[in-house]
């Protein structure tokens, strides 16, 4: 079999996980390794008057104990944001200090105040409960809202009123003034897009060495980004130089986005290593990674709709409120702004959008990027202004968005559709995911079905969300231009061995979406050579020349891409090789099945032969180098557009406001397909995230910023018995500007799906007459106390 695009491939890595063979950062041993725990603070906002650590040093296994004042003294810098997104008037964004740990006061709970050095985990832990920390609490606030009005504590004094930036994206606000002026129904929501916690199987972990023989640095982490790790550690952190500088990211068990970013307890072990001349090992627990671990989404909203008679969009205006928490994460400003803000058209043709994005300080865990990253918090802004709008106009939610759909266009023959708000899509058929969906969910049917429960007391509803998304995250002139502070491309470097056995180095690095069997399947389809001829290596800069990781769906749109561009020039050099082995012209040669055949005539050589010959060039064309090695650095020309419709059907039991989930429909399009099995895995996984946002899932800070439910005791995650079987199909509208067509699937089923749960609640709670939003997530006692009033 040398055809595997588009077929269902078992997971070739997946033998070594199912078995325990899986090499995770804190299965790493290293000789002499010294372990670290970190005191942090109990207190969301408190100003730090002393440390004793006197009695924790002389406990047994205790080698070092740093405090902030250390690392200030030494002259480090902090953890930088890599992007800026200024205010809409021109003033510079506000970038207050991140240090590794802080020495003046914490500003969030959890913040580091000092990290113990032992011999044993067990014995920094136990360590740590000896530090006296002298706090002076201070007033705090974990509202992004409430944070920039008069009196709110300050969190940084170099941001006056909390404001990060304000940021203003679309159609003058004067042009949406007119046009809402002429809107024949405006539908109005507030709402909040609630704080989420990444909660990946596997905490984060950083192992930092120091070798004084040759001067060189290594850090193994848990990390989505190994390169811009390094990039960050060394140009902005460190000072360190990036040649003495290697930074592996092995095994990976989940990250969500959450593990993108460089945190300070990378930079944190390799400072402790150079100064104590042993490798330092971090490895968080549970409780600490709920209150480090960035967490996503804290939006505060007023969005504003307005429709003709007929119900056409007119103008769509909104106000949102980014919580960025107490500092600036890697990709922060750029989720609330370039990640939400531009995707504001949505599916809908809306002549004139207006977004104003306020980014707030708090006194709470920072913020970034988590599954869908601004993506879903834009979807379910706009889906449940068209189910509300629906609801107020009188007319059928599933007919609404069709009578609104940006016409079909295939992005090839017809440039793609421009938005109001700076992105062009790509390629696109709207109307077909949805029309699917109704045929697959039997929409007639149902609503019959609904009506006759309704008589008997029973609570059904129906909930539709339709979504766009932009993947494949690039190009780099173009994200420069958004406030990108690194190049968002991706390297592909494909290694032939003198056997035809072929390496391949990505910078693109999994973390459970299997990289190692959907690139070889790219692999060995192109060349047609067997799939165990294949080998991915990802996730070591050292091995890697350089990449920008995996996230926002672009390991395949980018990643893959740039694979491909270094395989078309093996298979040109190849074509030189056999047209001299062969006795014929280049021209004259036709590659496929892995072999390059003379046209009309069975004189062929195979893939092999000629990687040998490439190698032992005794017979060689003059002027051609020998070794088949390429590296291709893919800069894409577009984001991609991946889009979709979801479904769901709840029960709502009138006694006790649970939800049960009782049907979930999802039609995707992610373009072309190179393994479906590990697509629908993305599809299904991203569904369950986004099913848990909108019925289970919310970070809950308290007056005084305590985050006061940071543990599976408390923060409720989906469990396999909460979520349905899933029904998936999908419709194929290929990327016309890369190689492989792909869009991305990653991050889909979190985009569409909390939406499509909510409106199906709402849906299910019309005999109540509850028309606006209610508060996410959707538990028993919030859907109960609503039904009561």
């Amino acid at each position: 079999m040398t055809n595997y695009i588009g077929k269902a491939v078992k997971r070739v890595e997946d033998k070594r996980f199912l078995t325990g063979k899986g090499r995770y950062t804190d299965d790493i041993v290293l000789p002499g390794m010294l372990y670290a725990y970190i005191v942090r603070s109990p207190y969301a906002h408190a100003k730090i008057n002393n440390i004793d650590t006197s009695r924790a040093e002389k406990m047994d296994g205790v080698v070092k104990i740093y405090t902030g004042k250390d690392i200030a003294e030494s002259g480090i810098n902090g953890i930088p944001t890599g992007w800026q997104v200024n205010f809409k008037n021109g003033e510079t964004m506000k970038e207050p200090p991140h240090p590794l740990l802080v020495a003046d006061k914490a500003r969030y709970m959890g913040d580091g105040v000092a990290v113990v050095i032992a011999e044993s985990r067990e014995e920094a832990r136990d360590a740590a409960d000896e530090i006296d920390v002298d706090w002076e609490e201070l007033p705090a606030v974990a509202n992004a809202k409430k944070a920039t009005e008069d009196g709110a504590p300050l969190v940084h004094d170099e941001a006056p009123n909390n404001k990060c930036f304000d940021w203003e994206l679309g159609n003058p606000k004067e042009e949406v003034d007119k046009a809402m002026k002429q809107a024949h129904h405006i539908t109005t929501l507030e709402f909040t897009n609630q704080r989420v916690i990444p909660n990946a199987m596997e905490t984060r972990a950083a192992i930092g060495q120091y070798e004084e023989a040759t001067g060189k640095y290594t850090l193994y982490t848990t990390s989505q980004n190994p390169h811009l790790t390094r990039l960050l550690l060394c140009a902005f952190v460190l000072g360190i130089p990036e040649h003495r500088v290697r930074v592996v990211a092995p095994d990976v068990g989940g990250g969500f986005g959450s593990k993108i970013f460089h945190y300070a307890e990378e930079a944190l072990m390799i400072w402790c290593s150079e100064r104590l001349k042993r490798p330092v090992k971090w490895t968080s627990d549970r409780s600490e990674a709920f209150m480090t671990d960035a967490h996503g989404r804290d939006h505060i909203s007023k969005a504003e709709m307005g429709f003709d008679k007929e119900g056409n969009v007119l103008a769509l205006r909104v106000k949102t409120h980014a919580n960025l928490g107490a500092y600036l994460s890697t990709f922060a400003p750029c989720v609330p702004t370039w990640l939400h803000g531009t995707l504001m058209q949505g599916l809908y043709v809306t002549p004139k959008i207006n977004v104003d994005v306020t980014g707030v300080f708090t006194n709470t865990v920072m913020v970034d990027a988590y599954r869908g990253a601004g993506r879903p918090e834009a979807t379910y802004l706009l889906e449940r202004l068209m189910d509300t709008a629906a609801l107020e106009m009188d007319m059928d939610p599933a007919e609404l968005r069709l009578k609104n759909f940006i016409p079909p266009f295939d992005g090839v023959e017809q440039p793609g559709y421009q938005t109001q708000v700076a992105l062009q899509y790509d390629s696109g058929n709207y109307h077909a995911v949805l029309k699917r969906a109704l045929e697959m969910v039997g929409y007639e049917k149902f609503r019959k079905e609904q009506a006759e429960a309704r008589k008997e007391g029973k609570l059904l509803g129906i909930g539709f969300s339709t979504y766009i998304e932009a993947c494949g995250i690039a190009p780099s002139a173009v994200v420069g231009a958004l406030g990108a502070r690194a190049g968002l491309y991706e390297v592909g470097q494909v290694r032939v061995q003198p056997t035809g056995k072929v390496s391949v180095f990505t910078g693109a690095h999994s973390h459970g979406q299997g990289h190692e069997t959907t690139f070889a399947q790219v692999v060995a389809d192109r060349l047609g050579i067997p799939l165990d001829d294949v080998e991915i290596i990802h996730g070591d800069s050292d091995s890697v020349a350089f990449g920008m990781g995996t996230y926002g769906s672009r390991s395949l749109a980018v990643g893959g891409s740039a694979i491909v561009k270094s395989l078309d020039k093996i298979i040109e050099k190849g074509a030189k090789i056999a047209a001299h082995k062969l006795e014929a012209s280049e021209e004259d040669l036709e590659f496929a099945e892995g072999k390059w055949t003379v046209k009309g005539t069975d004189k062929s050589i195979a893939f092999g032969d000629v990687a040998l010959t490439a190698y032992v060039p005794h017979d060689y064309p003059e002027g051609v180098e020998p070794g088949m090695d390429f590296s291709s650095f893919y800069d894409p020309a577009n984001f991609t557009y991946p889009y979709g419709a979801h479904v769901a059907i709840v029960e709502v039991d009138r006694d006790t406001g649970h939800t049960k989930l009782k049907r979930f429909i999802a039609v995707d399009d992610v373009g072309n397909v190179i393994n479906p099995m590990i697509v629908d895995g993305q599809i299904h996984g991203g569904l369950a995230q986004g099913i848990g946002q909108a019925l289970f899932e919310g970070a809950m800070y308290d007056e005084d910023a305590q985050l006061i439910n940071g543990s599976y005791m408390d923060y409720t995650m989906p469990r396999a018995d909460d979520l349905p079987s899933f029904e998936i199909d999908r419709t194929v509208t290929p990327c016309p500007h890369n190689p492989l067509g792909v869009k991305g699937a990653g991050e889909a089923g979190c985009i569409g799906s909390t939406p499509a749960v909510v409106n199906a609640v709402m849906d299910a709670l019309r005999p109540f007459g509850i028309k606006k939003d209610l508060e996410m997530p959707l538990t028993p006692e919030r859907v109960w106390r609503h039904m009561q009033s």
